[in-house]
């Protein structure tokens, strides 16, 4: 897909309907069948791939009004494509407060987490912060991030090491399969970015 070289001027409400209507081609039943049933509560699923959407969103400029005019849509590729398209250093406090109320799903917090919330200057914080919290999905984006900082050796002291051991061998005893999976690769993680550290998990 080729951006249309007059999206620019548009404004950010036509902006929004552009691309919209730029899923409609890419329309995929299956796809839209399995977000369903991995708790995609969207009211609108077009089933776009996620590799496509990727394709997508590098055709279009990162952009504050417009990740958070797609968010508001409450679409799949909406908010998929909004994680994508949102600067990183422009992603305020506020606005994180309320994607992550209204992230409903493991594939958007994973996405969240992957494409947005990893870069942001604050990502550590918001990781602790987040791990911390009683619902699974908001501490699946915390063990995410914290892995990711991890993988690119940004270490925590001590007492952060401390603190993350406890939150990921507690969320290693969930019920939850995919809370689990995230803690065990955050521990994994740890011990690879610091070999002195001795865990059994």
């Amino acid at each position: 897909m080729v951006m249309n070289q007059d999206f620019s001027k548009l404004t950010v409400e036509q902006q929004v309907r552009e691309i919209k209507r730029s899923f409609r081609p890419m329309m995929n039943g299956v796809v839209a069948q399995s977000m369903r049933e991995k708790g995609a509560t969207g009211p609108l699923n077009w089933g776009v791939r996620l590799v496509d959407l990727r394709l997508m969103a590098q055709q279009y400029p990162q952009s504050r009004s417009l990740a958070l005019a797609l968010w508001k849509e409450n679409v799949r590729e909406c908010r998929l494509l909004a994680t994508m398209l949102m600067p990183p250093e422009e992603m305020l406090p506020e606005f994180v407060d309320v994607w992550v109320e209204q992230t409903d799903s493991q594939e958007l917090a994973e996405a969240s987490a992957f494409h947005l919330y990893q870069h942001l200057q604050y990502a550590p914080l918001l990781a602790y912060q987040w791990m911390a919290t009683d619902r699974p999905l908001v501490q699946y984006m915390g063990l995410l991030v914290i892995t990711r900082l991890l993988r690119q050796s940004r270490i925590p002291d001590e007492r952060g090491i401390h603190e993350l051991v406890d939150q990921a061998q507690t969320a290693l005893h969930s019920d939850c399969l995919y809370l689990k999976k995230a803690a065990y690769q955050a521990l994994t993680a740890l011990t690879d970015a610091c070999p002195e550290i001795k865990l059994d998990f």
